[in-house]
Formats: C-alpha cells, structure tokens, sequence
C-alpha cells in the first residue's frame, strides 16, 4: 500500500509485458543493476535538489497486487495464467541505494541503484520515476526560489495550479525540503507535518458591505493572526488606509497587533514601498508586507533589486508546477545483470553521446576540499577510492586532461537503505531533510554554482577503471 492505496497498477504496460518475458523465459531471477539518473539540471542550474526517496521506499515496501488489479490483467488477455498467480503473491525483494533525501545532486550521477531480480527491479520503474521526477523537480525550483528571496519567507501557495491532488500535496511536500517555511495546502500539512499558512482571499472582503467591515469581522475572529489582503479594491486609496484604521481603532485598544497586509496584484515594488512608509507614518514599522501574484526566482529577485520593501513572498503556479521547466528528466536505465552467478556490465548506445549509459554497479562520492564540494567521482562498487595523493581521474567531457585529487576528503554519497523488500533506515523528519539541504548550500556548495545565469558546472569525473570500461563496451558493442 501506498499512504493507504493500492497503487501497483502505476507502472506503464510494457513494464508488465517484459516482466511477463522475464518469467517465460526463465530470467525473472536474474539479478539486474538499475540506475536512476538524470541528464541536465532543470533553468540551466548547476545543481539540483534530490526528493522522493521516502516516497519511494513506501511505495516498494508496500507493493502487492490485490484481486481486482490480478483480475484486471487478467482481462487485457496478454499475460500467462502462471505469471498471473505469480504476481498474486508479488512482493518486492530488492536492495535499494540512495542518496540522502534533501541532498544536492548533479547530472549523470545514479540518484538511486536498484539491485533486484530482474523482474522485481523491472515493474518499479514507473512508478520509481514518477515519484523522484516530480518531487526533484519541484524541490529543485523551490530551492531556487528560496535563494533569491535572500532569506525572506516563502510559502506555497500552488495547490489550486498544480496538476491535480497529488501534485499539489506531494509538491507542497518537495518544496519544504526545498526550503519554503509554509503551505497554504491543508491535507500536506496534516499528510506531513508542514507548517500551513493563509488568512482570506478577495471573496472574503467582497462578500462583506465594505472594505472595513471585512477586515473588522476578520479580526474578531482571528485577532492573534491579523493579516489583511489590501488589494480588493485600491492598495493605497483604501487597503492600506482600512488596515491603519482597523489597527488604531481596534487592535491596539485590546492590545493586539496587525501582522501584515498582503498584496496580491499591481506594481508590487512601488506598493510595497508606498505602504512601507505609510505604515511607518502611523507607528506600525513591526506590521509585515506580504506579496503574491506568478511570482518566480526572476521577479521575486527583481522586486529585492527594485528596493521592494517586502517581507515574505506567497509563490503558486511557478512554483508547483515549475512552470519555466516542467520537466526533471529522470531515466532508469540497466547497468549489470546476472551470468553465471557473476554481474555483467551492461551500457546503452546511442547516437547521442550524452545518452550513452555509464556501466556497472558503481559508487558516487563526493570530493571536498577546505570544506567546499569540488567534484563528483564515479568509481565501481568495490573500488578503493583516494588510495594514492595525488590520485589520478578521468573528466570524460576532456578525457585527455591530466587530472588529479591531492589532499581532499572523499564521502561516499549513497546509503543502502532498503534490503531485501525492507527498508533499512528510520524516515529523517521533514524539518531534518530542509535542515540538510539548506546546510550544503550554506557551507558546501561555491557561490559561482548558485548563480542563476552561467553558473559554475560541478565536475562529475571517473576513476580510471569505470572509465576504461565503458570505452571498451561501447566499442564492443558498437557493430550490434
């Protein structure tokens, strides 16, 4: 089960059709090496942010097929009756590596490794990709989002834009590990434990006679969260003047506070510096301003370049949809598979080179040097890494360069976190997972590979072996 649903039926048909193959044929046993990897970083970024991995071990420690999906496949009447009452007691057996969720991740580098049965690490596919495609991404974008607003407060207010139920829960659950501190959406709340936040909409003040008594009303019933939305009718004519007259008249005889006026539409620069002064005229500097409107990385760091006097920042559609980049781009590709009780290295051609796969079941770690990440390194599983200084590797994109790592600290990025259907490591909490994520921008990750335009690319170099490799089997298997 998944969150309490049976989802086994979320994988593409052709999934179930080469599952069927491998148990006709006898190869369902085999075990298979998967790597799931994307190819380029979503806005032309340096980096991108890895999600989903908790959602991913739900789903395979939870998957089984019930009665009505078996009596489903059963009717398209293109599987074996033996295959059929194989899957009746289906469970996954595989062995899941990872990286850590939250954690910063490149191009080309193998987010996940299953190793499985061959069958076992087939049907997952879609359903591996689905989930780390979308959370990635929008974790990803989030990220974005959050470093522009230097600091300043983010929320997601994208549910009513996002691509239906789940990817608005789901989304809303990526952008808090990419740093947003609220959601508006309420199920991601209680689903996840994110902090929710919202107060009313234009209806509300349209559905009461006046501007005033709108805010009045809403006061009285939430007096210790007072925040009013101004631009119903005119930001500056009567928005700002009704929340000062609320405030005066109302609030502070009670010894209560306005917290902030949001404004949801307009010249959001100009407005916010115009309410700005005016609320500082009137001795409420303390009141927040909040903006809103297809707010994006670009236009939120505009409104800080423009001197926009602006608190927090309420971000939709850019947001959960990634609407400039919808796409993360995840593949799952073979890289070993079982002969004779030995792995075979395995790599998919084409005539693309950056689509030629990288072979083997392979480590990934990260290179530091003084406390900043300078480059991934690829390396076989049972590779010793870093036992020589300087120690010699290979940047494929310029193979013929001498390069070298003298005096670095390598860590090793993945973690085995499922074994044999189970999964291995407690849940980190959500907070832990945003906390981690903001720590490696903080300290780990160079200023230049924050830069929204031509940032700095992270190197992703081969040990020398890996690289040998994969030059061998492209040749081997370049004529067919």
């Amino acid at each position: 089960m998944f969150y309490g649903r049976n989802e086994a039926l979320m994988t593409d048909l052709y999934e179930l059709t080469m599952a069927n193959g491998y148990f006709q044929t006898g190869n369902a046993e085999r075990k298979a090496v998967f790597d799931v990897f994307y190819r380029d970083n979503p806005d032309n970024a340096s980096y991108s942010v890895f999600a989903g991995l908790e959602d991913v071990l739900q789903f395979l420690s939870g998957l089984s097929f019930a009665k009505d999906d078996i009596d489903y496949l059963r009717s398209l009447g293109i599987f074996s009756d033996a295959f059929l009452a194989y899957l009746a007691d289906y469970r996954f057996r595989g062995d899941v590596y990872a990286f850590r969720e939250g954690s910063i991740v490149y191009p080309e580098e193998p987010l996940v490794t299953i190793v499985a049965p061959l069958l076992d690490a087939q049907i997952v596919e879609t359903a591996i990709l689905s989930l780390i495609n979308h959370e990635s991404l929008i974790a990803t974008k989030a990220n974005r989002i959050v470093l522009a607003a230097k600091g300043r407060a983010v929320s997601d207010f994208g549910a009513r834009r996002s691509h239906g139920f789940d990817a608005a829960v789901f989304g809303a659950k990526a952008s808090y590990i990419g740093g947003v501190q609220s959601t508006a959406t309420v199920l991601a709340g209680k689903k996840f434990g994110i902090p929710v936040s919202g107060t009313m909409a234009h209806s509300f003040v349209m559905a009461f006679e006046n501007e005033y008594d709108a805010f009045l009303a809403y006061s009285k019933i939430y007096p210790d969260n007072v925040v009013l939305l101004i631009d119903t009718y005119d930001v500056l004519g009567s928005g700002i003047q009704n929340a000062i007259k609320l405030a005066q008249e109302y609030l502070h005889p009670r010894g209560l506070k306005l917290k902030g006026v949001r404004i949801d539409s307009g010249d959001l620069a100009y407005l916010s510096k115009k309410c700005w002064k005016i609320l500082d005229q009137n001795n409420l500097e303390e009141t927040k301003i909040i903006a809103s409107n297809a707010l994006d990385e670009y236009k939120i760091r505009s409104l800080i370049d423009q001197g926009a006097m602006i608190d927090s920042f309420g971000v939709g559609e850019n947001l959960i949809t990634s609407k400039s980049n919808p796409v993360f781009g995840a593949v799952y590709k073979l890289a070993a598979i079982e002969k004779d009780g030995k792995l075979v290295n395995k790599v998919k051609l084409s005539n693309t080179v950056e689509k030629i796969t990288t072979p083997g079941f392979k480590e990934i770690y990260r290179v530091y040097s003084n406390g900043k990440a300078i480059a991934d390194l690829l390396s076989f599983k049972e590779e010793i890494v870093g036992n020589a200084d300087p120690y010699p590797v290979i940047y494929p994109r310029k193979p013929w360069k001498q390069i070298s790592f003298s005096d670095v600290e390598y860590r090793k990025m993945h973690q085995k976190v499922m074994e044999e259907g189970k999964v291995l490591i407690p849940s980190p909490s959500m907070q832990e997972r945003r906390d981690f994520l903001r720590y490696q921008v903080e300290n780990e990750l160079w200023e230049e590979e924050q830069r929204f335009e031509y940032p700095h690319i992270h190197y992703l170099d081969f040990t020398k072996s890996l690289y040998e490799e994969k030059l061998r089997l492209v040749k081997e298997n370049s004529n067919g």
